[in-house]
């Protein structure tokens, strides 16, 4: 390597004072490719890996990671291999690498076929705002593998989420999931966000007015936090509880669980929840359990007693003084509240 100075003396004895290359390699005692380099002046290069280099540990998983991705493309979409699930399946094989150089080789593998995703950050103030969202899932309970939703409420602030899964989106399911997930963050957020549910909303009407079903204005004004409906088809309104479902399949979902009854599902789901808070978000400082901390007092307060999770109806005897009425219930086959 030489020096800037070195390197206009050789261009200037070249094209100024007409010396020949092998005068000036002389003279100044560079080497003739050194001389040559200067002369033809080129932008420098980056460095090229000529040959990949030696991975002692990771080398004999290579073929199992890559079996790993290949797997995903029979996988449901939402419920795929991520990097760090790749990792875990590695350790419990006997990998005793690092997770940074199974990282490496995703995004090796990845690099090809998928663009980087850009976001744009925000900031929430401590217990104002919470987004919920449903998705769906595949898992296997009682043997019977099926499609069931899960449930996502996600702190703006913190990133905390709460995680339940149930076997329909019906409207007791959607106050339930809620429920839970105040005891399980310890208060209620001031505003939550939602897109147009049918549990929530009876008839949209134009812009942001929505006429809101009549129990879901009951159970609002029992919690007294503010229900705040996202334009249609505008998903950034609600971006990190969408991001949130995501990431819950790909973490709490995979490898696809399989699971005794509902009640099961859920205590798992819970624990991969309570898990998550030691995690750290980029860009945040603390992690995401201290960053609850900082939230939780500026929650509102639960109310003495949960609110009623049911359906109320009325019904007319028969004959034999009987009620017929379909129910699906929440928990899982054979039980009903």
């Amino acid at each position: 390597m030489i020096t800037v100075e070195e390197h206009e003396t050789i261009r200037r004895a070249y094209y100024l004072e007409g010396k020949s290359k092998r005068q000036i390699a002389r003279e100044q005692g560079h080497s003739r490719k050194t001389v040559d380099k200067a002369i033809e002046n080129r932008p420098a290069q980056p460095y090229r890996l000529t040959q990949p280099k030696p991975a002692p540990v990771f080398g004999a998983y290579r073929v199992r990671a890559d079996e790993l991705l290949a797997e995903n493309a029979q996988l449901p979409r939402k419920q795929q291999y991520t990097a760090h699930k790749i990792y875990e399946r590695l350790r419990a094989e006997g990998y005793q690498g690092s997770e940074a150089r199974v990282r490496l080789h995703v995004s090796q593998w990845n690099k090809a076929h998928k663009a980087p995703a850009l976001f744009l950050p925000l900031e929430f103030e401590p217990g104002q705002d919470a987004q919920v969202d449903w998705g769906e899932a595949v898992v296997i309970i009682a043997g019977v593998k099926q499609t069931v939703q899960i449930f996502v409420m996600w702190l703006s602030y913190s990133r905390r989420r709460f995680v339940m899964a149930f076997p329909s989106q019906k409207q007791e399911a959607f106050f339930s999931g809620h429920v839970c997930a105040f005891e399980h963050f310890g208060g209620v957020p001031w505003r939550i966000s939602y897109d147009n549910l049918s549990t929530a909303v009876r008839l949209m009407v134009e812009g942001r007015v929505r006429r809101e079903q009549r129990s879901f204005v009951s159970f609002r004004s029992y919690y007294l936090f503010e229900s705040h409906f996202c334009q249609p088809a505008a998903g950034w309104e609600k971006g990190g509880v969408e991001a949130s479902v995501g990431f819950s399949r790909r973490n709490f979902l995979v490898p696809i669980p399989d699971v005794s009854s509902f009640e099961e599902l859920n205590r798992q789901l819970a624990t991969c929840c309570l898990k998550d808070d030691s995690r750290r978000v980029s860009r945040q400082v603390e992690t995401i359990g201290q960053m609850w901390e900082h939230e939780r007092p500026r929650l509102r307060s639960l109310p003495p007693f949960a609110y009623e999770c049911c359906v109320t109806t009325q019904a007319r005897l028969n004959g034999y003084s009987l009620v017929m009425y379909a129910h699906e219930p929440l928990l899982g086959a054979g039980q009903s509240r």
